[in-house]
Parts: structure tokens; C-alpha cells; sequence
């Protein structure tokens, strides 16, 4: 199980971007780019307003300046109070400057050497610009100019420009050039505080919009986990069909199809079981049959090479009924097994005792000292007398210790001793322990983990078929329980089993 929990990380490690960061990017990357062009197009529409602003601006100032020229003759009349100058000029960040030239170009008031107006491409090749029609343009401040404005040389700046004329009829008309600026910062600092004004609600709603689209996605997504969680969380063997109550069209169709293989592999598997055991319920009885024509034929014959013979053949036997027995035992202790799930309370240390009662014959005729532990506590009671309850499956349990006892006696040797002991570990959570001691030749620390694999035997010595510890951890850890091997001192082995106990159940006492 660690094995594929093992390579199915590896196989996640190499997976690609999720689902989940992958729809919010698609879904949030229009939204950054119409947030940007949304952006640029409110900047220039702002630039665009405020353009618009100051030009009417400097259109009425340019108009009100020229009617404070008045023609006298071939001459202008210059009515331009000092007044007047201090109301164009009353704003100290944003003056106004304004330049009166006749002929045009040619300095008579104001703030001398603006910068040239700029027609557009019909007038530019005419004789002549049209009167009295203003022309906006865009300029910087000039070197020699800039402390009129208190400006540094290159302030970009706004100018209309206006062509009058003046004169009589008998004398030939003259033209007059009235030109007003203003400084471009203004128009720009306009232009960014209404980008502002616009931008800050827009990012608002953007963020707000990121995060219902989140929202919506781990809702939407949800279902994923949940079947993610009944996928991650089950063991290898446990092939029941995925449940989704409410989920999208397309993760149905997906949980089906999982649930459809499901159903499959649990058939095979179920028909390769089914086939074990009815293989094995089969073998039983032609292998006793066999067992027991071999032995009359022992106590019928003399002769010694027949003999040898037929022990072989008895000896076969004895191991194949063995395995077919093991065989059956592996096949209740399985997980899809009615009776790995058939469980009760019990008392452990009593059913120790029946059972290693039951071996006591087989350990005399091998000339094995096997016995129960059984010690004196302080209040005069033995161990023996201490209940220790469990919640398991009785007749599996009882398998599990056989299995142990079986293995003791076969491999620990002649004249060797068997120990069992019951009793609660000091542990938390409290636990049951169950030990099987020996005082043979052990097995290497370094096959202790092997040997409870399926078909496996540390030792060339004995019949086993090396089903015996794979047993007995299938069975524990059907029960939650741990096994495993330590050697004993000053030789031999110890089988530690750790159960939880059960929990405990208060005496009801009759009215």
C-alpha cells in the first residue's frame, strides 16, 4: 500500500498546473486586459475633456484680449489696464501668457517670443490663415521665455492663436496675430485625476469580481475534491463504488466510468478468491483420504525401502493439507471476507488458554515444553485470572495464534521451550499483548520483515509452506492491530501481537 501511495505522489509531483489556477487565470486574464485598455481609453477620453476645457478657456481669453485693441486708423489703441493684466495672471500655477504681434511675428505686448502657431496642412499652404478663426496647437516653453512663467525651459504648453485684421477701407488692411498659453500640467493633472477617479472603482469591482470568480470556482470544483477524498483515503483492496450524491454532468459520467471498472476488478477478484476456496474445499478431503491409506499402509508393510517410500508420500501429503488449510485460513482473514467483519467482545487470555491446550499433545509428541505464563501479582491473583478483553474476531484470533504455536513448534527444535503470554501493554491508547517466546534458533534481524510475506521462510529447516506470519499480519491488521519479531534473550524469538483493547462496558445491575 505504501508502495502505491509511493508512486501515485510521484505521478501527482509531475502533474501540471491545476484546474482551479488555470480556469481563474483564463478567466481573470480578459478581465486584466480590458482593466488596461479600459485604462488607455479613460486616460485619453480625460485628456481629450480637458482639452477641450482649456481650449474654450483660452478661446475666450484670446477674444477678450483682442477687444482691448482697438483700431485708430492705420494704429492700435492698447486699452489694457493693469488690471486686466493682474485677472490673466491671478492664478500663480497656471498663468496665462498672451503676445500681440502686427504684422504677425512682430512683438507689440505681452510676454515676447511664444512659440509660432502651428496650422493645419491647408491653411499652411495658403497666402494667408483665415481670420478671425482660432487654431489650437501644442508648444514648449522657450529658453528665453521662462520667466514669464516661472517655468522651466521645456514646459510643454496649450496655445490658440488668432488672426484679426484692423485698418480702414482707404488704407490697405493689416493683420495682427493674438496669441494666449497656458501651461499643459494642469490639463494633465486634470486628465489623471479623472483616470483615477475612474480607475479606483473599476480595480474595486475587478477585485470583487476575482473573488466571486474564486468562489465560484471551488464551488464549482468541490465535487473534485470529494471524490479525490474517497479515492485518497480508501485501501488498495477496498474496491466499493465511489459515491457522489449531487455532482456536474461530466464528473458523473466520470464516476461512473471509475465505478464501472470498480465493479469489474471486484468480479475478478471476488472469482479468483471463490476459486481458491472452492479449490482448496476440494483438495481437503482426497489430501485426507491420501493421509490416511499412507499410514495403514505404514502399519502394513515391513519393508524398509517401501516404507521410506510411503513416508514420502505421507509426508507430502501432510504438507499439501497443511497449505490447503493455510490457504483457507488467508482467504477468511481477506478484507472482502464476511467474516473479517464479523466481530465480539472476548476475553483473550481464556482463549489463549483453549487454544494452546489444544497443542499441548502435538508439543509431547516433539518433545517441546509448551505452557502458558502465569504470574503472581500482589493481591495473589495470576495473570491467568486477569481478563483481558478484546473486539475481534474470535475464531480469526484463534487462527492467528495457532498459526504462531505451529510455527513455534516446527522450527524451534527438540527439548526447546514455548511460551505464551496474555497480559495489557503500559501504553497509550491501552493495548493487548500476546506473545509467543521460544527459546530456538531465532530468526536474523535482518529477514524479520520478510518473512512475513506470502510464501517466504527464513529457514531451510521444518515443513512449513511460509504462509503462516503473512497469516497472522493479514488477521492483526484487520483488527488495527501490529505485529512484529524480536529476539529473545539469550536466544530464541518472540511474536508480539498489539491489540486495541476493548472498550469497557459497565455492569447493569436489576432494579
Amino acid at each position: 500500500m505504501d508502495s502505491l501511495r509511493t508512486t501515485a505522489s510521484a505521478a501527482f509531483g509531475q502533474a501540471g498546473v491545476s484546474l482551479a489556477r488555470q480556469l481563474l487565470l483564463w478567466l481573470l486574464l480578459p478581465q486584466l486586459v480590458l482593466w488596461m485598455a479600459g485604462g488607455v481609453a479613460t486616460y485619453k477620453f480625460a485628456a481629450g475633456y480637458a482639452n477641450q476645457a482649456i481650449d474654450a478657456s483660452l478661446l475666450q481669453a484670446s477674444r477678450s484680449l483682442a477687444r482691448q485693441l482697438k483700431p485708430i486708423g492705420n494704429g492700435l489703441l492698447i486699452d489694457f489696464p493693469r488690471a486686466a493684466q493682474d485677472v490673466l495672471e491671478a492664478d500663480p500655477a497656471d498663468k496665462l501668457l498672451y503676445m500681440v504681434s502686427s504684422p504677425p511675428g512682430q512683438f507689440i505686448l505681452g510676454n515676447q517670443s511664444l512659440p509660432a502657431p502651428v496650422l493645419p496642412a491647408k491653411t499652411a499652404t495658403s497666402v494667408t490663415p483665415g481670420m478671425n478663426i482660432p487654431y489650437f496647437y501644442d508648444g514648449t516653453m522657450p529658453v528665453y521665455g521662462r520667466a514669464a512663467l516661472n517655468t522651466p525651459a521645456g514646459q510643454p504648453l496649450r496655445l490658440v492663436a488668432l488672426y484679426l485684421q484692423f485698418g480702414d477701407e482707404a488704407n490697405a488692411p493689416r493683420t495682427m496675430l493674438v496669441q494666449v498659453a497656458r501651461s499643459s500640467a494642469n490639463r494633465e493633472e486634470l486628465a489623471r485625476r479623472i483616470l483615477v477617479d475612474m480607475l479606483l472603482p473599476m480595480s474595486s469591482l475587478v477585485l470583487l469580481m476575482t473573488l466571486i470568480v474564486w468562489l465560484g470556482i471551488r464551488a464549482g470544483l468541490s465535487p473534485l475534491g470529494r471524490l479525490r477524498q474517497q479515492v485518497e483515503g480508501r485501501a488498495p483492496t477496498d474496491l466499493a463504488p465511489l459515491q457522489l450524491a449531487s455532482a456536474p454532468r461530466e464528473l458523473w459520467s466520470l464516476a461512473t466510468a471509475i465505478n464501472t471498472l470498480l465493479a469489474a476488478v471486484q468480479n475478478t477478484v471476488a472469482t479468483q478468491k471463490r476459486f481458491i476456496g472452492d479449490a482448496a474445499h476440494q483438495l481437503r478431503t482426497p489430501l485426507a483420504g491420501l493421509k490416511s491409506q499412507t499410514e495403514i499402509a505404514l502399519q502394513s508393510t515391513n519393508d524398509p525401502e517401501l516404507r521410506a517410500r510411503l513416508q514420502r508420500v505421507h509426508d507430502s501429503a501432510t504438507r499439501s493439507a497443511h497449505l490447503v488449510n493455510q490457504l483457507l485460513t488467508l482467504a477468511r482473514a481477506e478484507p472482502e471476507s464476511v467474516m473479517a467483519h464479523d466481530r465480539k467482545r472476548f476475553d483473550l487470555q481464556r482463549m489463549a488458554q483453549a487454544v494452546t491446550a489444544e497443542w499441548v499433545p502435538r508439543a509431547l509428541r516433539l518433545h517441546i515444553d509448551l505452557g502458558m505464563e502465569q504470574d503472581t501479582e500482589d493481591d495473589g491473583q495470576t495473570t491467568a485470572d486477569r481478563p483481558v478483553w478484546i473486539e475481534a474476531n474470535e475464531l480469526l484470533m484463534r487462527e492467528a495464534l495457532s498459526n504462531l504455536i505451529d510455527n513455534a513448534l516446527r522450527y524451534a527444535g527438540t527439548g526447546s521451550q514455548v511460551t505464551v503470554r496474555v497480559a495489557p501493554a503500559a501504553q497509550t491508547p491501552p493495548m493487548a499483548r500476546l506473545e509467543v517466546i521460544d527459546n530456538g534458533p531465532g530468526i536474523l534481524a535482518r529477514d524479520h520483515e520478510r518473512v512475513f510475506e506470502r510464501f517466504v521462510r527464513a529457514s531451510e529447516g521444518g515443513d512449513g509452506c511460509g504462509l503462516g506470519l503473512a497469516i497472522v499480519k493479514e488477521i492483526v491488521q484487520r483488527h488495527a492491530g501490529h505485529v512484529a519479531l524480536i529476539n529473545a534473550q539469550p536466544q530464541g524469538l518472540c511474536v508480539r501481537i498489539e491489540l486495541p483493547l476493548a472498550a469497557h462496558k459497565p455492569l447493569h445491575r436489576p432494579d
